[in-house]
């Protein structure tokens, strides 16, 4: 499997040896003093590239690991977008909203059965109808459906009104595996569960996970290839499918776009926290569904502009 970091750059040794092949002279031992020069200003430029690969590679590497799964916790993973924490702060509007209903009606009704049982009311009232309750009943709910329209709508409408992105990304989803092409860049990979196929955790697989910079706790959530995003970039994905519907997200970034077949739909998001975060396919593709996760390294700039680099030679479209 191809990891993660893309370091398939062909060595300075092998461009030597590709020199040596192609001048007679080199391979005979003799070298002239402006070929000693070239020599060594090859080698020094093939060293300082090494180096900025590196140090790329383990900026990458060292990422925290921000959007994942718990065992046993509740709520949403951290907030990395404006649209996750617009949707945070309107699930807490909402469920102050449905606390308060909830215990109305639930005290309601107890004053009711208390109030008004057999017992203590043992000549029921013989009305049928009370105008301003009816009218109540039917224009509180209203009211509280236009409340939650002005503060949901605006949310709704931020991820639907696609901007012009920085970075644009068309996104294909697969019988089980997931396709990126970063379209203004001619950079093209697929991504694959790390242990697709290989069976339940072992010590192969573990292997494979911290050879790429995991831990066993990542399994089924790193991919061999991740999408690599600059943090504080306006990023805009094109989804779609190649055989049945899938589904993209990333439940730290506020975003889940289903990839339809024959259709292209949009996503966008600005990541602002660097880090490692993981989605899955969201919808129900077929037998290996649960084994096409989705992984999104969030980088410094600088850092992106390396690794764009070295995917462009590792990965050309």
């Amino acid at each position: 499997m191809t990891p993660p970091e893309y370091n398939g750059i062909p060595s300075a040794r092998n461009h030597g040896n590709n020199q040596v092949g192609a001048q007679p002279r080199a391979k005979q031992g003799i070298e002239t003093p402006m070929m000693n020069f070239a020599k060594r200003m090859g080698l020094a430029a093939a060293a300082a590239f090494g180096a900025t690969a590196a140090q790329a590679q383990t900026a990458i590497e060292d990422l925290e690991i921000v959007g994942a799964p718990t065992p046993g916790a509740t709520g949403f993973q951290p907030a990395a977008t404006e649209l996750m924490r617009d949707l945070v702060w309107l699930d807490g509007m909402l469920l102050v909203i449905i606390t308060i209903i909830s215990l109305f009606v639930v005290g309601l009704l107890a004053w009711v059965i208390i109030r008004y049982n057999a017992k203590r009311n043992p000549e029921p009232a013989t009305f049928t109808h009370n105008s301003p309750l009816e009218v109540a009943w039917t224009v509180v709910p209203i009211v509280i459906l236009v409340f939650i329209g002005a503060f949901s709508l605006p949310v709704l409408f931020k991820q639907q009104e696609i901007p012009e992105g920085d970075i644009n990304i068309t996104v294909t989803g697969y019988q089980w595996f997931w396709s990126y092409e970063y379209t203004d860049e001619d950079v093209f990979f697929e991504s694959y569960m790390i242990g697709y196929n290989e069976g339940n955790l072992n010590d192969d697989i573990i292997a494979q996970l911290e050879e790429a910079g995991y831990s066993e706790d990542e399994f089924r959530l790193a991919t061999d290839t991740a999408v690599v995003v600059p943090v504080g970039a306006t990023v805009v994905m094109t989804v779609t499918g190649a055989d049945v519907i899938h589904s993209w997200t990333i439940p730290s970034f506020g975003v889940k776009q289903d990839a339809v077949p024959g259709r292209f739909a949009q996503l966008w998001f600005e990541a602002e926290r660097e880090g490692i975060y993981f989605g899955q396919c969201s919808e129900l593709c077929g037998k290996d569904h649960a084994y096409m996760p989705i992984t999104v390294k969030v980088v410094d700039p600088a850092v992106y502009e390396e690794w764009l680099a070295e995917a462009k030679v590792e990965f050309p479209a």
